[in-house]
């Protein structure tokens, strides 16, 4: 090995032990990473300045001004309101038909905001129906992540294997060309949440409730033995955790606490909800026909917004997410460092030694199934950077289109259900609704599963090999 792939490979296990670790934060750990390839010589400073000023973070940071207009109008809230007043005349299907608009939503908003408005209205329906929310929150976040998958701009992974592909000398993919592979998945993992994944948390829920009364019962017998009374919860509170910092939202595990749910909601400004509104759907409209890419579309929609007086410049910088744009341009940097030095092309031949015999589709398969492992304990940033050049290279080598791979990468990045601490959607339900560990391994491994079957499918029916 040369210099370069040393110290490249140095600095990724060391940034990947670090994310996984959990301690620093994620784009602190990605930009340091990448200062110590500048300083070694390994990336040059021109690759570090294309790093930050690419399609993906320009994209983006665009589209993070639009929604945050979107969210400030109060729009959102609004429409999640209404769709809940609905839902409480109709029952729990009414709950499941929020549900999936959250997750349609989610195809082209961050899907953040969309969980932290949602999950207390959907919460407050659920109990006045009589039904627990534990049914219903986890879905929620699982619905609007998988969301993400419709459309290229519903999570910045989707972007940045596209720019890093781009970057490759591969063809640009359209805004609306994964969807059908997106719609599959999603659709299969709903109704996998409906139909079972429900039921087993509403097990959960059951347990957990006799085990409250059970205790209420206990503690009201020695209150009347004793004389006195102690105050016990009925509920175990769940341990706090670092939410590993995603690109589809970061922080840590205060991002769960409750009391921000309340102060999310905004009121309902007419005239800035729709020119936002029209903004975006015009941004989409020049995406979508190739008028022109979306970086430049999203980009110009945000200084619109601006030059309108919708958001103001300084509510444009707030709402700009710079943690996680920082954490893509230093995960990018690496990606460089790993494909400049050779080390990503010397990775995927060993991985095509095992996985040639298995033929395109086997390696396919294996292709996911390393991704979806990789995302459970990283960033998807990170995993979107170390695998993208791989399934490049890996479909060279056999032969094939490597847009099936590229996909795949998408998919399996995002798709990941089986932690709490994936995805900052999940950090927010699993403290609201008291979840366990436990409970998002037991509904969400599954899911992994079924919905990996699914992206086997249906990849390579809408890209053939």
């Amino acid at each position: 090995m040369t210099f370069d792939q040393i110290a490249a490979l140095v600095v990724l296990v060391g940034v990947v032990g670090l994310m996984i670790h959990g301690r620093m934060r994620a784009d602190v750990v990605a930009l340091t990473g990448a200062a110590v390839l500048l300083l070694l010589g390994v990336v040059r400073p021109a690759e570090v300045q294309a790093a930050f000023a690419s399609p993906a973070i320009v994209a983006l940071a665009g589209l993070f001004v639009i929604a945050y207009a979107i969210e400030l109008s109060g729009l959102l809230g609004l429409v999640i309101r209404k769709a809940s007043d609905v839902s409480a005349r109709i029952g729990a299907r009414g709950i499941w038909a929020v549900i999936g608009f959250c997750g349609s939503v989610g195809g082209f908003l961050n899907n953040t905001p969309v969980v932290v408005l949602a999950a207390p209205v959907i919460r407050d329906v659920a109990q006045s129906l009589g039904l627990s929310p534990k049914r219903f929150l986890m879905p929620l976040s699982h619905v609007t992540v998988m969301g993400g998958l419709l459309t290229l701009i519903g999570t910045s992974t989707n972007l940045l294997v596209n720019d890093m592909a781009s970057n490759a000398g591969q063809r640009s993919f359209g805004l609306f060309e994964i969807t059908p592979v997106g719609f599959c998945i999603a659709a299969v993992g709903g109704v996998w949440l409906y139909f079972v994944g429900a039921r087993q948390l509403d097990g959960v829920a059951a347990i957990e409730e006799a085990e409250a009364a059970r205790a209420a019962e206990e503690e009201e017998a020695r209150r009347r033995t004793t004389g006195r009374f102690r105050l016990r919860l009925p509920f175990r509170l769940p341990r706090l955790g670092e939410a590993r910092n995603q690109t589809d939202g970061s922080g840590d595990a205060r991002l769960g606490n409750v009391e921000l749910y309340g102060a999310a909601d905004r009121p309902f400004q007419l005239k800035p909800a729709m020119i936002s509104l029209g903004v975006f759907v015009l941004v989409v409209a020049a995406a979508g026909l190739g008028w022109a890419p979306i970086s430049a579309a999203a980009f110009a929609g945000a200084v619109a917004l601006i030059l309108l007086r919708v958001i103001s410049p300084d509510e444009a910088y707030a709402g700009l997410r710079p943690e996680i744009l920082l954490l893509i341009a230093g995960m990018v940097v690496i990606g460089s460092a790993m494909e400049v030095s050779g080390l990503a092309t010397a990775g995927a031949e060993r991985l095509i030694d095992v996985i040639r015999p298995l033929g395109p589709l086997g390696a396919l398969i294996v292709m996911y199934g390393v991704t979806l492992f990789a995302t459970e304990l990283l960033s998807n940033a990170t995993v979107a950077v170390l695998m993208t050049p791989i399934a490049v290279a890996v479909a060279e080598s056999l032969g094939v289109d490597p847009r099936p791979f590229l996909v795949t990468v998408m998919m399996a990045a995002s798709a990941a259900f089986a932690t709490p601490f994936g995805y900052q959607t999940n950090v927010l339900v699993y403290n609201m609704a008291r979840y366990s560990y436990m409970d998002f391994v037991r509904v969400g491994l599954p899911l992994n599963l079924i919905t990996w079957a699914a992206a086997m499918i249906a990849i390579p029916a809408f890209f053939p090999f």
